[in-house]
């Protein structure tokens, strides 16, 4: 392979083994990857879309293997139980610590328009995400505070919540106690394959559904 269809392969893999996407999102986001990258010359259509082919079913054979609950149902699990106990739990929140607050601030607003406030948040974002897939060392972190928060008492609060119920749910938890620290769950991997009928875990309204009940 060449570099720039490593750079391609790479993307490939990290949003079919990420599962938030079908495979028809997926090829049209490769597409236009490669349309953006100007790599058009070099790679086909027909390469990708192979690449994209190979790597849902290599995924969909290993899926036959997982053995139930997986680190990613129990991390489902523990965030519903999060969201019962008026925590904010967001799964693949934007690309970035920045994004996943973002998306923070927009539930939280959707939670007091309904006279709920959130006794504080978690998420992981895509960033994080892509380590929980990698081959070796996998591993997941977790980001957690207070909206409009500054009080490092309550922010390790939050962290202790969201650290016992990643715990009760079968996951190692990894940290320090701090308020400037996230939570990593050292050796975690990520299993999920994309399901058009599944949950969607992205979809934000069925959190604040959840948390107003």
């Amino acid at each position: 392979m060449t570099e720039n269809q490593e750079f391609i392969y790479e993307s490939i893999f990290n949003q079919v083994r990420m599962g938030f996407l079908s495979l028809d999102e997926i090829q049209e986001n490769i597409l236009e990857e490669i349309e953006d990258n100007e790599f058009e010359d070099e790679i086909s259509e027909e390469w990708a879309f192979d690449k994209i082919r190979e790597e849902y079913q290599k995924l969909l054979s290993e899926s036959k293997q997982w053995k139930s609950p997986t680190d990613t149902e129990r991390l489902i699990k523990a965030f519903d139980e999060l969201c019962d106990e008026n925590i904010l739990a967001l799964h693949n929140a934007g690309y970035t610590t920045t994004d996943g607050e973002y998306e923070v601030v927009e539930v939280e607003r959707a939670l007091q328009e309904n006279e709920v406030e959130s006794d504080g948040y978690c998420f992981y974002h895509e960033q994080d995400l892509a380590r929980a897939i990698a081959i070796e060392d996998p591993g997941l972190f977790i980001a957690f505070q207070k909206v409009d928060n500054s009080d490092d008492a309550t922010t390790i609060e939050v962290g202790k919540i969201v650290a016992e119920a990643l715990r009760n749910n079968g996951l190692e938890v990894n940290w320090n106690g701090s308020a400037r620290s996230k939570i990593e769950i050292p050796g975690f991997r990520w299993q999920h394959i994309f399901d058009e009928d599944g949950r969607d875990l992205q979809d934000y309204s069925e959190v604040v559904e959840r948390m107003i009940q």
